[in-house]
């Protein structure tokens, strides 16, 4: 069994390794520079997803700061791995990034044979926003919060049946987190269609989906929500309380961010995070994604690539002690 990678001392070495260069190149010449062309936003999900709306709101407002256009192209297919591995084999100089996302991360357990590293071979550029999640449960089911969720949970061991997207998607691994931290058995039930028929029907007691897509749902009183998933309320449903209230240490988002392939130069990247930190600053900007159900996060590039260090090793652990197997 190979030994484990110490992400934190990968990110040291290849920052160590791109400083002198950076030194070497005046910051004022990449200003001038660039962009003088178009710049493509490579995204792994069809048109018209959550994240591909949240990607093309971002292209208009960087473009507009950038002066250039920013377009989005779509290259669907393997759960986002078609279109990581086509920016990894792009040129590095800033005009084809990556929307990653906590899929990247999921991913490179789910498939042990990828022909890229992704911590490895895509460099951090922006993180955009965290996606919290409800974990949601049908109004028949007899728990009216998480505490009576768990107690149930653990006298029917097995008898509580999970949906989710399929094996690996954000809601299973979601699910998976939350039946490790707070020690029940649940019974995960794959969906490759809508999983919502069967949830409000009762067929499935619970599921973990991302906020937006629930809301008309949990407005209507058609299905309960426990909790969010992130540390704090979402903005959406203030009065829901974080699951980690009720089962400490518990964080999960289906984050957004931006990538580059290695070797962008590194002011290029640092331009880019300037500009996309401040379109994601920007009150209207901030109020439009708000309202999608997604709250934007700014950080600095080696913040995000600590951070998605963390995500990819925190995935891991759930992806191996739940056995995973992609479908």
């Amino acid at each position: 069994m190979p030994a484990p990678v110490d992400f934190s001392r990968r990110r040291f070495v290849q920052a160590a390794l791109v400083a002198p260069a950076v030194a070497a190149v005046p910051r004022a010449g990449h200003a001038q520079t660039y962009p003088t062309r178009p710049i493509r936003l490579v995204v792994g999900l069809p048109p018209g997803t959550g994240p591909d709306i949240v990607a093309r709101l971002l292209t208009r407002w960087l473009g507009q700061r950038l002066g250039q256009s920013v377009m989005v192209e779509n290259r669907p297919g393997a759960g986002t791995n078609v279109a990581t591995e086509s920016v990894v084999r792009a040129a590095p100089d800033g005009y084809t990034l990556l929307l990653s996302s906590m899929t990247n991360a999921i991913n490179a357990t789910l498939y042990p044979h990828l022909p890229f590293d992704f911590i490895r071979d895509i460099a951090p550029v922006a993180f955009v926003s965290d996606n919290p999640f409800v974990m949601l449960v049908t109004p028949s089911f007899p728990a009216k919060d998480v505490p009576e969720f768990i107690a149930y949970a653990k006298v029917n061991p097995g008898k509580v049946n999970m949906a989710s997207g399929g094996n690996g998607s954000a809601p299973h691994v979601f699910g998976e987190l939350f039946k490790l931290m707070a020690g029940v058995d649940l019974t995960h039930v794959p969906y490759r269609a809508n999983l919502y028929p069967d949830l409000l029907a009762g067929q499935v007691q619970v599921a973990f989906t991302a906020i937006a897509s629930a809301l008309a749902f949990i407005r209507a009183g058609k299905l309960r929500v426990l909790a969010v998933t992130t540390t704090r309320p979402s903005a959406l449903l203030p009065d829901v309380p974080p699951l980690r209230r009720f089962v400490p240490g518990y964080e999960a988002s289906a984050w957004l961010g931006i990538g580059a392939p290695n070797g962008t130069p590194a002011a290029i990247v640092e331009q880019l995070n300037k500009d996309i930190n401040a379109s994601l600053s920007d009150p209207n900007n901030k109020a439009r994604l708000t309202a999608l159900g997604v709250e934007p996060a700014p950080m600095s590039p080696a913040a995000f690539g600590a951070f998605t260090d963390q995500e990819t090793e925190k995935w891991a652990k759930v992806i191996t002690s739940a056995h995973i197997k992609v479908e």
